[in-house]
């Protein structure tokens, strides 16, 4: 319980820097991303607003808001679903379109349970399109918009018939809920459930006058709270993925209609657009990736993702010959550096047939205890291109470690945030490596003489004697400039109580390496303490140019503080017949240059 207490008094100060919402602050984004022309406001006047009521079968209703210009004529509708309640959130895609921001039932004013993205949610979309596209502000044509929520809203409803539905453009959300945001590698992580939990409850206690004023049932509202409140307990009930998650992951799509998926490499979701995309494209389903940003804000100097979305509507919902369609599926923006240089705009942009990029093979790098890696860590060992001889051994300490240099994917969605932004500019140590250097194992490569991108997935293996049943096997690759700044760059996460893989599901390369493990998370199997395991942890997708000059290096350490961590102490084993390694996405024709 004491830990429990830390954790949430640390995560209390992480919230506190997020209360400017990131539908607020994206929906100014897309006003500046595609702005009315002036001429056109002028004429057909400010944005009208309308609300409707829809009955689902099961008797809740749902509320939603219609935003127009001019009039409430036969228009192509974008249909948002969430559960962050307020006004229209969907960004100003123009005047040719009528918006629909629909409270997903339990939440804002929209009575019923929210049950976190489930069935009955997901059933709510199949119906209330079906109901929408027969109204007389509809012309019959529907695109679906989402961000983070309502993104997961519909990649979780896409199994079901969505009727009338031309396109979809979607920014972030997961492919399944547990290993994109909720339970990577198997860890709780408590940050997104308290701030999804105070996001839905705050609208629904905002929302009461107009409830009253709607003369809804006090047992409405009442029923409402519990389905939030009840939210994390009905979380925590479920450490491994059983029905509960099974309901809650895309599904193969009974529909056809083409999709544009966006994320950031540092967003906190980020693997699921691109696992959506791999799904999407082997059923045959039009779908662009797009990596410009999401949670974690977007780069100076970038035009964002909702020019791309504008776009893709008047595509596919206007019928206009705007070329998108015949461009690149995937266009990524690869930071040189780490996260703080992508968005202060040092960056390049890439174009791809395909996730993973054709091509792309992937370099071992084996851990080494040699020292001479530069840092102040346990053992400041190297990164080799074969292994070492003969066998070692390092105590690898499992010690709770600084979320903000650790975990970079929930520090940029808190840094992007209109109160993170000045705090971490203000205080940029705080997400330096150096802060946990003392407590880890690092392994690095020597100065680089040219600039190597390491694009797509990669993954850890590693021999260990377990110290306790359980423990958390954490690990970050960091780029180390010139300078000695150290920024980390991906994550990898595994509870050692999930040992095993799902060969069908992972990754596997021409040299038949696993290069994508896909863990096993169906119940746990605890180690023996001092017995020796194989284990293999997946990173989220890596993009990242280490330039001439800077050195990579991969740490072992213990979880960030957001994950209710189990720390523990192991042996790590590398060289001889216990090889530990990396494995590195790099591009065809590059290698990485002897060490």
């Amino acid at each position: 319980m004491k830990r429990l207490g830390m954790a949430l008094c640390a995560c209390a100060l992480w919230l506190s820097a997020c209360q400017d919402s990131a539908s607020e602050q994206n929906q100014r984004e897309a006003t500046r991303a595609s702005p009315r022309p002036n001429a056109v406001a002028d004429e057909l006047g400010d944005p009208l607003t309308q609300t409707v009521k829809f009955t689902a079968s099961d008797g809740e209703t749902l509320h939603a808001i219609l935003t127009a210009t001019g009039d409430f004529s036969a228009r192509p509708l974008i249909v948002e679903f969430s559960p962050y309640g307020g006004g229209s959130g969907v960004p100003d895609f123009g005047p040719d379109y009528t918006h629909v921001f629909v409270h997903a039932r339990g939440t804002g004013e929209s009575t019923g349970q929210w049950s976190a993205i489930g069935p009955r949610d997901q059933l709510d979309v199949s119906e209330f399109l079906s109901w929408a596209c027969t109204q007389p502000w509809s012309n019959g044509h529907i695109g679906l918009y989402g961000f983070s929520a309502s993104a997961i809203a519909v990649y979780n409803a896409m199994h079901l018939p969505l009727a009338c539905v031309d396109a979809a453009a979607l920014m972030a959300g997961t492919h399944e809920l547990y290993r994109d945001l909720i339970y990577p590698g198997g860890l709780f992580n408590l940050v997104p459930t308290v701030v999804v939990g105070l996001g839905v409850g705050s609208p629904i206690l905002a929302s009461l006058p107009n409830r009253f004023a709607a003369v809804q049932s006090p047992l409405d509202s009442l029923t409402a709270g519990l389905g939030v409140l009840t939210l994390a307990p009905e979380i925590l009930q479920h450490p491994s993925i059983d029905e509960y998650w099974q309901e809650r992951r895309q599904r193969p799509s009974a529909n056809h209609f083409p999709v544009l998926a966006d994320t950031g490499f540092y967003d906190v979701e980020s693997r699921g657009p691109f696992q959506s995309y791999q799904m999407l494209r082997d059923q045959g389903v039009p779908v662009h990736l797009r990596v410009l940003g999401a949670h974690d804000g977007f780069p100076a100097g970038s035009a964002g993702p909702f020019v791309e979305y504008r776009r893709w509507f008047d595509r596919y919902l206007l019928n206009q010959d705007n070329g998108i369609d015949r461009e690149a599926p995937v266009q990524m923006l690869i930071g040189h550096g780490g996260y703080h240089a992508l968005m202060s705009g040092e960056f390049s942009t890439l174009e791809a047939t395909d996730w993973p990029i054709p091509g792309t093979h992937w370099q071992a790098l084996y851990l080494n205890e040699s020292r001479g890696g530069g840092a102040f860590s346990l053992n400041d060992g190297q990164l080799s291109l074969s292994p070492a001889e003969p066998a070692s051994s390092q105590v690898w300490p499992a010690v709770t470690s600084l979320v903000s240099s650790t975990d970079p994917n929930t520090f940029a969605a808190v840094a992007s945030s209109a109160a993170g932004t000045p705090l971490f500019d203000g205080l940029p140590f705080l997400s330096q490596m150096a802060w946990v250097e003392p407590t880890a194992l690092s392994y690095t490569t020597a100065p680089l003489a040219q600039d190597i991108d390491v694009i797509g997935p990669a993954s850890l293996e590693v021999h260990i004697t377990n110290g306790l049943p359980e423990t958390d096997l954490y690990a970050v690759i960091a780029d180390v400039s010139p300078d000695g700044l150290t920024h980390a760059v991906a994550i990898g996460r595994l509870r050692s109580s999930y040992p095993s893989i799902d060969l069908d599901h992972s990754l596997i390369d021409e040299q038949g390496q696993v290069v994508q493990p896909y863990a096993d998370h169906a119940q746990k199997t605890y180690a023996t303490p001092g017995q020796q395991s194989f284990y293999q942890i997946e990173f989220w997708p890596i993009g990242n140019r280490f330039q001439a000059g800077h050195r990579l290096r991969l740490y072992l350490l213990g979880a960030a503080t957001n994950y209710l961590p189990a720390p523990g102490i192991n042996l790590l084993h590398s060289g001889g017949i216990t090889p530990s390694r990396l494995l590195l996405p790099l591009q065809a024709g590059v290698e990485w240059p002897a060490l």
